[in-house]
């Protein structure tokens, strides 16, 4: 490629001054919006009711972890005192190093504005470094209020892990990777934590009729989750304020029995707070089955990555409060009251929990296990919808129908196909294994994967986003590893008792992920390098050399800049086009949400008569389209803002803007540069509106593009002359124009590109892309039902691209 003569490099650094001129911050507008988004203090009397309240969403799952643990670690019985005392050691330091160290005092604080789990994680990541595997992201974008990130000097360490991470493409694919798989097993707690939490509770019926056959308990269990499962679509917004209460007489009452238990059974297990009894416990069982043992004491800490998960919108320090105070007493309460029963009656461990429990109270707390554990289930699936919600939006999973069910909380969403689909595996998984012993080992398996990923990811957050010193960083992966790494391989050498479940799952969940993403990203590059340059568009003249009809078309694309392949393969293939011509580009951010009155961006495409526009429309992966009832109405409005506002900067005319002395080579008025002509097609000015409230800034777009024959030669002001030709001659004019086009009639133009494999592609391509990629193509929902397109309105344009 020829280098750039010296009069282009002087032209383009005009612009690129005069670009810099025209978009100053608007700090006093940017200040007020971001108060808007700011951390909110909360007094002490919110704080504890905001702790209560956290009960009943995060600690569900990690609260009911006591029906089960005990059997799973001795599913042959229990030899003598020391092995019950070892266990018990086992859990409570489990307990401690990472549910109450790592996860309530660490990994809570890398939230995304109060959103938790894997994808918050990697959207933290993707705003401090280039790492988005879809290139699709402006520098508009980073001023939006929710878009935070850091800035680092050029040689910390911060700054070389950020130009590590974003030299090579392969690291960012293996970063996606480990993402799925985090998320992937985390959906796989949310068939399984059903399956045992609700197992495992109905089990109680069995303990005082021994009689009773296992299938009843299944039966049971297996009503209990149909029940549970079909009630999804009504949402937890009416009855979700009896979790909190619920769960809280859960803790309770587990606490009380257990304290009950340590004074009646046996008082020495409290030496078990001495961790060198699990050093004693393993010199003992190092050459029986120490890894079954270990197993079991996973699943102590079952429930840990769900608390992250379920953050919500709960403050760290009310989670911090609720945990500390209540449900870590609680729990070591209650591990050690079983382990004082367990020691007198070594023979009931399989139901130790309920066999502690007092006669006298048997069947009220038979009633509030099976209600705690309904609850456990519900926070985890409520966490498996939030999951897949977020893997949409970043392009991870096919399109599917969200249903939002609270009017007050943005989060409460189903998801009717993947609530059918967990319901099928949650039977399955129930009535297949009938035991919890099985459960337990694919529980945990699921988990302690979710945990290492947690571990992993939290090393460039702690580095890149937080900043710390790496002596931290190394302290923080040597003691999570030193406890999960163990529990990691005693989990796999499970996988034939039942440890396979969730590896199946996440591995199906995976390749839908990853085929889906793959897919989606090629899409994205072909958009991106056979789009139309403006050069192109100014070539054909105000008509496009087409037929203006009356209307409007919105032309929806991927791409937030330049002209889409399909108006081109549109424009060529017919004889007219709309009289207005808005290109729609809707992309989600890596942003937990999009302040309303910053999600529409409106820029003019060409001169005025072009009557051309872009809209891009910005959503964060908690947003939904629901929201937006009237999504073309949103359009509509937001152009005539556009068209309102742009009147406001006549000071920049467009003699002013692009006087020859600034833009001619060399000072002159000789020719344009390429950049210069393309600098000139698209003059933008970004909008953001809602609701009457409107904020305004100013940019020009530059985008490299070759000058077409028609217009090379000519001089910078023969061509502004043929540019502002036909403009309207006032504002009034315009609106008055494009509210006859709209009158006349709207038409949704939406490309529908086909990915195929080519022909020398290998097998497992062909597989992949041909099969499960179409298949999963004609499965999910349409653009036009996301968007709220009418029928009558759609027009398809489709085109074949082989990969």
């Amino acid at each position: 490629m020829a280098s750039l003569s010296q009069g282009e490099v002087t032209s383009r650094g005009s612009m690129w001054e005069l670009d810099q001129n025209l978009d100053q911050p608007m700090d006093e507008e940017a200040g007020r919006l971001k108060n808007m988004y700011r951390e909110k203090k909360f007094s002490s009397a919110l704080l504890l009711r905001l702790a209560f309240q956290s009960l009943g969403v995060v600690f569900g799952d990690l609260g009911t972890s006591p029906l089960y643990v005990f059997y799973n670690i001795f599913p042959r019985g229990v030899d003598n005192d020391e092995d019950v005392v070892g266990a018990l050691s086992l859990i409570i330091y489990t307990l401690t190093l990472i549910p109450l160290l790592k996860y309530v005092f660490v990994v809570l604080r890398a939230n995304d504005n109060g959103q938790g789990g894997t994808f918050a994680l990697y959207s933290l990541l993707c705003r401090h470094a280039k790492i988005n595997t879809i290139p699709n992201q402006h520098r508009t974008d980073e001023e939006l209020t929710t878009y935070s990130r850091q800035t680092y000097e050029e040689n910390s360490v911060s700054a070389k892990i950020k130009r590590w991470l974003e030299a090579h493409a392969y690291k960012r694919n293996i970063l996606l990777i480990l993402v799925l798989i985090g998320t992937c097993t985390a959906i796989g707690d949310g068939i399984l934590t059903p399956a045992i939490s609700v197992l495992s509770a109905s089990g109680g019926i069995k303990v005082q009729n021994q009689n009773m056959s296992t299938d009843v308990v299944v039966l049971v269990a297996v009503v209990i989750l149909i029940g549970l499962f079909s009630m999804q679509h009504y949402g937890t917004d009416k009855v979700g304020w009896l979790f909190a209460p619920i769960v809280l007489l859960w803790f309770v009452l587990i606490g009380s029995v257990g304290a009950v238990n340590i004074h009646k059974y046996d008082k020495s297990v409290l030496k078990a707070y001495n961790p060198v009894y699990i050093y004693w416990f393993f010199r003992r069982r190092w050459n029986s089955d120490i890894w079954t043992s270990l197993g079991g004491v996973m699943l102590s800490i079952t429930g840990t990555e769900a608390l992250f998960a379920d953050l919500c919108h709960f403050p760290v320090l009310a989670i911090q409060i609720a945990f500390t105070l209540i449900v870590f007493p609680c729990l070591l309460l209650a591990y050690t009251g079983q382990a004082a029963y367990i020691s007198s009656h070594k023979k009931h461990v399989a139901d130790a929990f309920y066999r502690s429990i007092p006669d006298a109270i048997y069947w009220p707390a038979f009633v509030i296990a099976t209600a705690a554990a309904i609850v456990a289930s519900q926070a985890t699936i409520s966490a498996t919808y939030s999951i897949i919600k977020q893997a949409l939006a970043l392009g991870c999973f096919p399109r599917v129908k969200i249903v939002h069910t609270s009017k007050k909380f943005l989060g409460q969403i189903y998801i009717p196909d993947i609530n059918w689909v967990l319901l099928v595996l949650c039977i399955a998984v129930t009535a297949g294994f009938k035991n919890q012993s099985q459960i337990g080992n694919a529980y945990g398996t699921a988990v302690v994967i979710v945990m290492l990923v947690t571990t992993f990811l939290m090393v460039p957050i702690m580095l890149l986003v937080w900043k710390s010193h790496w002596v931290l960083v190394v302290t923080f992966i040597v003691l999570s590893l030193m406890v999960e790494v163990p529990y990691f391989v005693a989990c796999i050498l499970k996988i034939d008792q039942g440890g396979w479940v969730p590896l199946v799952i996440a591995t199906a969940f995976f390749l839908i992920m990853y085929v889906w993403h793959y897919c989606t990203v090629k899409r994205y590059e072909f958009e991106m390098h056979s789009k139309v340059s403006m050069a192109w568009i100014l070539g054909l003249g105000p008509s496009l050399g087409l037929v203006r009809v009356p209307g409007i078309g919105f032309v929806y694309t991927e791409l937030a800049s330049g002209v889409p392949h399909i108006f081109s393969h549109f424009i060529t293939n017919l004889p007219a086009i709309h009289s207005v011509v808005v290109f729609v580009c809707v992309k989600y951010l890596p942003v937990y949400t999009v302040p309303t009155e910053e999600r529409f961006l409106v820029r003019r495409i060409g001169p005025k008569n072009f009557h051309m526009f872009r809209c891009v429309a910005r959503y964060g992966y908690k947003d939904l389209h629901k929201r937006d009832e009237d999504f073309e109405k949103m359009l509509f409005d937001c152009v005539l803002f556009f068209v309102r506002l742009e009147s406001m900067m006549e000071g920049y005319s467009d003699s002013d803007e692009f006087s020859v002395p600034e833009l001619g080579t060399g000072g002159g008025g000789g020719p344009l540069t390429s950049s210069a002509s393309a600098f000139l097609g698209e003059k933008t000015c970004s909008t953001m509106c809602s609701n009457g409230e409107l904020s305004f800034s100013s940019q020009d777009s530059i985008v490299p593009a070759q000058s077409p024959p028609s217009l090379r030669g000519m001089t910078g002001s023969s061509l502004l002359t043929r540019c502002s030709e036909g403009q309207a001659s006032t504002v009034g004019d315009e609106l008055e124009f494009l509210n006859r086009c709209k009158d006349a009639g709207v038409v949704h133009i939406l490309g529908n590109t086909i990915v195929r494999a080519r022909r020398d592609s290998g097998v497992v391509k062909k597989l992949a892309v041909d099969y499960m990629y179409a298949f999963m193509r004609r499965m999910c929902r349409e653009n036009s039902v996301i968007f709220n397109v009418p029928h009558e309105s759609l027009l398809n344009v489709g085109q074949i691209y082989y990969i």
